[in-house]
């Protein structure tokens, strides 16, 4: 705590109005100016300097650290003058009510169960004390099971009570949360989901997170960390960011959102073979990540999408210069085997891939990034995933491309259903080839792989994204 002994005169609104100056009388190394929409909270205090008893006023204050860290720091002013003291602290809270995208009132849910359990120490001990000092009142949910604070949102919750939803947890706890507040708001508002294109109710109700999960990808790529203090005080400061949601379907049948990454191949076999190693809780997720590295598999498919307009840039923007196209482009078909396709609506960046999967991707513009990273050596692919812990341009391989989208669809080969263009790959005639090369062969295009829609299996392959 920064003591300080002020003589406090003259005209201050002012001051306070556009910020509140903390000068200490010393030298200007040791002089702050803190802004009052970061002032977390300004109350009364009484201490004793001196051994004479004097009356004083606390500045609770967001104090930037390194590498995006928040904390919560404190300066005590001490005044004699009982009138100017008040005065201080009825002027700043006024000018703190002004701050309207402030919570006030906030539900929260926590997973127990999620990352290493450690969801309610995690709030008790780290986001409780910050919330009580900003004088946040909080309803507390802990989950009891999958999808309790979805089905709580859609049908129970009152959530003119709020001004926002907290979910404590991980990307799947965000998740739900996310589909529990979208599906109620376009319940009310008599939007059918199933349709494609429908236009979706805005929803009014923010959502924090206090990162509490294995990876918290979604918390580290919007912040810049994943550590739960300064995650309060974000939400104490009434801090926001748009972000894109995109709507999957299959065969007019809505599925799920998705926020961060939507992977087909690869990363949807991780996470259904992880599914099976729960009980090794986030290791399991390098286990699997191992396995299905040495599996090596690739599956055939059919993308097509309509591509993003020229204004809002190209995923390799800051490797390259943008490529100059026709505004009025249509949808676009690619065939092939794929080792993995990837969707990504943010930089899905982590602590493990501080840049992400789409370092350039944007977070709210309507569009998504979408990865192909197409049948290729074992050696090519780990070049590529090697490429993701580092600065060098992942997208830089003969086998991969990548192209900023508004909708895409995935068609996966079936039986009876091989495009013509790859006939190349196949046997011409099954007389002239080993029984083992037709079946292997044959496996490459019926084989088929499981969507993975951030952290969440999708149970049909043939989709529809917007």
């Amino acid at each position: 705590m920064n003591l300080c002994t002020c003589n406090f005169s003259g005209s201050y609104q002012a001051a306070v109005t556009i910020k509140l100056n903390c000068q200490f009388n010393l030298s200007s190394e040791h002089r702050q100016t803190v802004e009052v929409c970061e002032i977390v909270a300004v109350h009364k205090t009484e201490d004793e300097v001196d051994k004479l008893f004097l009356l004083s006023f606390a500045v609770s204050y967001v104090r930037r650290t390194r590498q995006h860290l928040w904390r919560c720091a404190d300066v005590t002013f001490h005044c004699a003058d009982q009138q100017i003291c008040e005065q201080w602290i009825q002027v700043t809270n006024e000018q703190l009510s002004i701050l309207t995208n402030r919570p006030k009132n906030l539900l929260v849910y926590i997973n127990p169960y999620g990352g290493k359990r450690r969801g309610e120490r995690i709030y008790e001990q780290k986001v409780v004390p910050v919330f009580r000092r900003a004088g946040i009142f909080t309803d507390v949910i802990v989950t009891e099971r999958a999808n309790h604070a979805r089905d709580h949102l859609k049908t129970e919750a009152n959530l003119d009570d709020y001004d926002g939803v907290v979910c404590v947890g991980g990307d799947g706890m965000f998740s739900e949360i996310l589909h529990g507040l979208v599906t109620r708001i376009q319940t009310d508002h008599g939007v059918d989901q199933n349709q494609p294109d429908a236009e979706l109710v805005p929803c009014s109700l923010r959502i924090g997170i206090i990162p509490a999960g294995s990876t918290d990808c979604i918390c580290f790529a919007t912040q810049g960390t994943n550590d739960p203090v300064t995650s309060a005080l974000h939400i104490v400061v009434g801090d926001s960011q748009p972000m894109d949601v995109c709507s999957v379907h299959h065969n007019g049948v809505f599925l799920k959102y998705s926020v961060s990454l939507l992977g087909y191949g690869f990363y949807g076999d991780v996470l259904a073979d992880s599914e099976r190693n729960r009980w090794l809780g986030p290791a399991r997720y390098d286990l699997s990540g191992f396995k299905t590295f040495l599996s090596h598999n690739h599956y055939g498919g059919t993308v097509s999408f309509l591509p993003a307009d020229d204004n809002v840039g190209h995923p390799r923007d800051k490797l390259c210069a943008p490529v100059s196209s026709d505004s009025d482009r249509g949808w676009s078909v690619i065939n092939g085997k794929f080792i993995a396709i990837n969707s990504a609506s943010m930089s899905c960046a982590c602590p493990r891939s501080p840049k992400g999967l789409s370092p350039s991707a944007h977070l709210a513009d309507g569009t998504t990034d979408l990865i192909l990273v197409r049948k290729c050596s074992r050696l090519d692919f780990f070049k590529h995933l090697l490429r993701h812990t580092n600065n060098n341009d992942q997208f830089d391989h003969w086998f991969v491309e990548v192209h900023r989208v508004r909708k895409f669809r995935f068609q996966p080969w079936h039986h009876n259903f091989v495009p013509l263009e790859d006939a190349s790959e196949r046997p011409e005639s099954p007389d002239l080839s080993p029984i083992s090369s037709l079946q292997e062969t044959c496996d490459d295009c019926t084989a088929e792989s499981s969507w993975n829609c951030d952290g969440e299996i999708l149970h049909h392959t043939a989709i529809q994204v917007r």
